[in-house]
């Protein structure tokens, strides 16, 4: 099993949501509201004056051979509006009960 945590612009929300029903990854925690900045390009998401956009965050638990199905999607998507910003990371799941 593997968990990915994937932080992204609040437009991308629908989307996202889509992609794990398609993907078969049902269960998931949000977060509608985060702040941050990317390590790379795009705009800060603060919910500021300067700064109004906010991102949201998911991590979902799924299965390994659903993982490059996931990432794929989410990679195009961020290939398609860069600017947003949109971030998945993968770590592995040791133990759940």
């Amino acid at each position: 099993m593997k968990s990915i945590l994937i932080t992204f612009d609040q437009a991308y929300y629908e989307r996202i949501i889509t992609l794990l029903e398609k993907s078969n990854c049902r269960g998931f925690t949000s977060w509608l509201e985060v702040q941050g900045r990317g390590s790379h390009n795009g705009e800060p998401h603060y919910g500021s004056h300067a700064w109004p956009s906010l991102a949201s965050a998911i991590i979902t638990v799924v299965d390994d051979s659903r993982v490059d199905t996931v990432l794929n999607a989410l990679h195009e998507m961020d290939l398609a509006t860069p600017k947003l910003g949109l971030r998945a990371f993968v770590w592995n799941v040791e133990r759940t009960i």
